[in-house]
C-alpha cells in the first residue's frame, strides 16, 4: 500500500477521504482565520459530500478532545522528561504553573490545525478510500 492509498495520508493532507485528491476546507493554510472553519460542500475532484447530514461533525469535538489530551500528556512528559537545563532541582519544571502556561500556549497555536485534523479524522472514520474514484 502506497502511501497516498493510506487513511493517514488523508487525514495528513485534509484530502478527501473517498479519492484522496480534492481539499475538504477551502483554504489549505489553517492560519487564515476568516477561512478556517470553510469547508467544500462537495469534494472537487470526485463529487464526495462532506456534509452528509446537519450536525455530522459534533462527533468531531469527541477527537478535538482526545488530541487535546494527547497534546497535554505531551507536554507534562516533555517537561518531565528533557529537563536539559537542570531546572528540576530548582523546582521549575515541578511547578503546576510551568505546565499550565506551556501547555495552554501550545493549544493556542495548534488550535486551528487540531480543529481540522479532529474534522479530518472524523470523516475518514465514516467514508472509505475507493481506488475506482482517485483515478476518474
Amino acid at each position: 500500500m502506497a502511501w497516498k492509498d493510506s487513511i493517514f495520508y488523508s487525514i495528513f493532507k485534509e484530502k478527501c477521504p473517498k479519492c484522496h485528491e480534492g481539499d475538504l476546507f477551502v483554504e489549505r493554510n489553517a492560519y487564515k482565520i476568516k477561512s478556517l472553519t470553510e469547508m467544500n460542500q462537495r469534494c472537487p475532484h470526485c463529487g464526495e459530500n462532506f456534509q452528509p447530514e446537519p450536525g455530522f461533525y459534533f462527533g468531531a469535538a469527541y477527537v478535538s478532545y482526545g488530541l487535546t489530551v494527547a497534546l497535554w500528556v505531551a507536554v507534562i512528559v516533555a517537561l518531565i522528561t528533557f529537563d536539559a537545563l537542570g531546572w528540576i532541582e530548582y523546582g521549575f519544571l515541578t511547578h503546576p504553573a510551568t505546565s499550565l502556561v506551556t501547555g495552554v500556549v501550545l493549544l493556542l497555536l495548534l488550535l486551528p490545525i487540531l480543529y481540522r485534523q479532529s474534522r479530518s479524522i472524523w470523516i475518514n472514520m465514516f467514508v472509505k478510500y475507493d481506488k475506482t474514484k482517485a483515478k476518474k
